[in-house]
């Protein structure tokens, strides 16, 4: 769903790297879900919202780059889960930060549970909010979080 109107509001959801293993990647960390699960969810939710999202999943760096880059003049919000990108890539916090469109970082575990490494993120401060360790509600609170910024900003 694309930005039909000037109401309506189209929001990407980014999925990062080895998500796409959702349901059979350590599901005691992870939980049971699919990211199609996921996925439908949120266009539930969007639907609910009385807004569009596009979901986009990659295991590569410049394509997640290159996705945020284009939400400009399309999107009006980024939800995105970078995974372990989210430690490492000043590629992608520089990206979000280029484009200044709202983003909410979200993530199923609590990062700040988890190993040393993962306690940084570098997307945070370039983000409006970080959403972790709900699970599957990590990405819906996200999601509404997000939509009621830009409802309030607008």
């Amino acid at each position: 769903m694309t930005k039909g109107n000037h109401d309506t509001i189209s929001i990407l959801i980014l999925h990062g790297p080895n998500l796409n293993l959702l349901g059979r990647r350590e599901p005691g960390i992870y939980g049971a879900a699919t990211l199609e699960d996921i996925d439908r969810l949120l266009v539930d939710r969007a639907k609910q919202l009385g807004v569009g999202v596009i979901a986009k999943q990659s295991n590569h760096e410049g394509e997640i780059v290159t996705a945020i880059h284009h939400t400009l003049d399309r999107q009006q919000g980024i939800v995105i889960n970078a995974g372990a990108y989210t430690h490492t890539s000043v590629a992608i916090r520089d990206a979000i930060a280029a484009v200044a469109i709202p983003t909410v970082e979200v993530h199923l575990s609590n990062i700040y549970r988890r190993e040393e490494f993962r306690h940084h993120s570098w997307i945070a401060p370039v983000a409006i909010g970080q959403i972790s360790g709900f699970g599957i509600q990590s990405y819906l609170l996200g999601l509404e979080a997000l939509v009621a910024y830009l409802r309030q900003q607008s």
